[in-house]
């Protein structure tokens, strides 16, 4: 049997008369999935070699153009692919199975579980330390065990509440975003001397390693875009809806980052911000003060509850997909009465938890950057390989602006990439390690299938 076989038509959506997630729920997904430490953190270690205020919001615009064009070439695989599992369903069906797998290997360890697992910490970190200052370690370890333990409770049982919860805290988080820039506007009486308007001096920034690596840490704050395509099969009539809630997604996150950013540059020294993780609380005792940043901090931390929630909901689904075709993770495919695959997400919430125990998530959180470029890389440059291997497949949504769109991704991200490679190639290492383990893992469980 041709080893391409592995796709499961019966698999590729719910039974009869299972709920389906509606068009609202997966834009709060996939904006939820996006908003989470990324934006609240990156802008510290972007400044130790950018000071440029232009170059900064550069960075989260150019980061925000190639997310915008990766998710309309996205799109166009999910609506001509619309089975649940994002890049494990489009690798599998334009490359081979091995690199499907492999792509889900990806995903289902750095892509979802480590960053839930950072977002859980963070949502501690700053919930513990308006009461603790510090923060005692195995206080913040035990309440962000415990949210992760709520949220996996929440979305492995029924859907209704799932997609309700996920509505409500990516709103509240829509808001506060909104609130924290409209107050600074009335309370910012002296804003930074930092021009947002670029000069002469700019260009050199611009085309340096140093903003091609700072791309990655942008990168990484984008990543999740692609979010509603792990749950393609569960969403309310996917071949007209993805594209939309993709491209309209992307387009609130970008908007909201460059505000932000603009925000945090015009409210706190730089020298204060350079190098620094809490940007976000920084900024708010700037403008605010100390009281003002301690409700600050608990305000961040409702936001990742969000975030945490919308990763407990899309990446499971990897899993799920990874189940149906794989005799050896057959279990992680069960799902309760709503269709809701809840054996997948109480096994990511597992491995999530095993991070903050022993902290071992640090160093994958250095490479994933990376490594998910990497993946997406690949995913995009599938648009032209399926048009050339199947010119006759039916294609209810076509990436716009072909071929420029998906060519504008390729090469920002290969930019990325190469950049990363030549200055930082311990990460590479690292990714490379990765993958071979994705390819074992692929060996052993087709062996196992097989027999």
């Amino acid at each position: 049997m041709n080893d391409r076989s592995t796709h499961k038509p019966d698999a590729d959506r719910p039974a009869a008369g299972r709920g389906k997630y509606g068009f609202y729920t997966a834009i709060a997904v996939v904006i939820a999935n996006m908003i989470g430490t990324g934006v609240f953190t990156s802008l510290g270690f972007q400044l130790i070699n950018i000071q440029s205020g232009f170059a900064i919001l550069l960075l989260w615009t150019v980061g925000g153009v190639a997310a915008l064009c990766g998710a309309m070439s996205y799109a166009e695989l999910g609506a001509a692919l619309p089975r649940s599992g994002g890049e494990y369903n489009f690798l599998t069906r334009i490359y081979h199975p091995v690199a499907g797998f492999v792509s889900g290997w990806v995903s289902a360890t750095i892509g979802f579980a480590a960053p839930v697992a950072l977002a859980a910490i963070t949502f501690a970190a700053y919930a513990t330390s308006v009461v603790d200052e510090g923060g005692a370690y195995w206080r913040q370890q035990v309440l962000a065990c415990a949210l992760i333990i709520i949220m996996a409770g929440v979305h492995g049982g029924r859907r209704g509440a799932s997609g309700a919860m996920q509505k409500i805290f990516t709103l509240i988080k829509l808001l506060v975003i909104i609130a924290f820039c409209s107050a600074a506007i009335f309370v910012l009486n002296t804003p930074q001397p930092v021009s947002l308007l670029p000069s002469s001096a700019d260009l050199g920034v611009i085309t340096s390693g140093a903003f091609a690596v700072s791309l990655i840490y942008v990168s990484f704050a984008y990543a999740g875009w692609n979010a509603a395509t792990y749950l393609s099969g569960e969403i309310e009539n996917p071949q007209n809806n993805l594209p939309r809630i993709l491209t309209l997604g992307t387009l609130i996150v970008m908007i909201a980052y460059v505000a932000l950013n603009a925000v945090f540059l015009k409210a706190a020294p730089i020298e204060d911000m350079v190098g620094q993780v809490e940007i976000g609380f920084i900024a708010a005792k700037a403008l605010f003060g100390e009281a003002g940043a301690d409700l600050t901090g608990l305000v961040m931390a409702s936001l990742l509850i969000s975030t945490v929630s919308a990763m407990t909901i899309a990446g499971p689904r990897v899993l799920q997909v990874i189940g149906q075709d794989f005799v050896a993770f057959s279990p992680l495919a069960r799902v309760n009465r709503d269709g809701i695959p809840s054996m997948a997400i109480y096994f990511q919430s597992a491995i999530a938890i095993v991070f903050i125990i022993t902290s071992s998530f640090d160093f994958i959180l250095v490479f994933a950057g990376f490594t998910l470029a990497l993946n997406t890389f690949f995913t995009v440059l599938g648009v032209f390989v399926l048009r050339m291997r199947e010119p006759m497949l039916a294609r209810p949504y076509k990436t716009f602006g072909y071929p420029f769109t998906p060519l504008i991704f390729l090469a920002l991200t290969g930019w990325t990439l190469t950049y990363v490679l030549i200055q930082r190639p311990v990460e590479g290492l690292f990714g490379l390690a990765l993958i071979i383990g994705g390819v074992l893992f692929y060996i052993v469980a087709k062996s196992i299938r097989a027999k």
